[in-house]
């Protein structure tokens, strides 16, 4: 079997308010992305799927894929306006039998981590990184008063690697799509989404998505008080 790894380094950055999109911004001497594609390097994957803002693949090209010495970096590829459609142009780039679906702003991503989202997709066809929370969560209303407090022992937060059977998250942006032309990307905030609705196994059931032990460093860079956290777990992995 066949695993492709898609990179998704198409975003904005709004929030992290600086000049350039955050996937290129210095993180102790090196872009952002460079460090979940390096991890991708590293690991058994096939082949690396690495998704781009437009007009942004010459770049990417030359200054990180040749400049690092990616080779496993097959496919540089233009992302769409929203997240799910960059999703969906990686996947339909991709080769392998099994996609790893991974936020280019996540630059944390252990080999342990990514062996077990190989292991689970091939077990399970759908898997996603996650780890327990720690934190007690309340339900609020659009007036910021409490509703309600969920049950923590049940509550995972969500990260990525997210892992598909490739045929399966395809056939179900397909089924989303043709059911309801107009339906918002937007809202689809993460890929299990879309197996969650539009996905289907051979019997025509809906397929289960089987939550996998992530780690709690692999922290999404968003804002710029997540570079202070990437910077010291940075040095400490180095040991300083």
């Amino acid at each position: 079997m066949k695993y492709s790894a898609i990179v998704l380094a198409a975003g904005s950055g709004k929030r992290m308010h600086a000049g350039l999109p955050k996937q290129y911004m210095d993180l102790c001497g090196k872009p952002l992305i460079y460090y979940a594609l390096a991890a991708f390097e590293e690991s058994p994957v096939d082949e690396i799927v690495l998704v781009v803002n437009p007009g942004h693949i010459d770049y990417c090209q030359r200054e990180i894929v040749e400049r690092f010495g990616f080779h496993k970096v097959d496919r540089i590829i233009e992302g769409g306006s929203e997240r799910s459609e960059s999703v969906r142009n990686g996947i339909e780039a991709a080769q392998g039998d099994y996609v790893l679906i991974h936020d280019g702003a996540r630059p944390f991503l252990s080999q342990e981590v990514i062996g077990r989202m190989m292991d689970a997709v091939q077990k399970y066809r759908a898997a996603i990184a996650a780890v327990p929370e720690k934190n007690t969560i309340k339900e609020g209303d659009s007036d910021h008063w409490v509703t309600s407090t969920l049950d923590r022992s049940r509550l995972w937060e969500i990260q990525t690697p997210q892992a598909f059977d490739r045929q399966l998250i395809s056939e179900a942006y397909q089924r989303l799509l043709s059911e309801d032309p107009d339906c918002s990307m937007a809202s689809l905030t993460d890929d299990a989404m879309v197996v969650e609705e539009g996905g289907r196994m051979p019997d025509g059931s809906h397929p289960r998505i089987q939550l996998i032990q992530g780690d709690y460093f692999n922290i999404k860079i968003t804002t710029p008080e997540d570079l202070v956290f990437g910077k010291a777990i940075l040095k400490q992995a180095k040991g300083k």
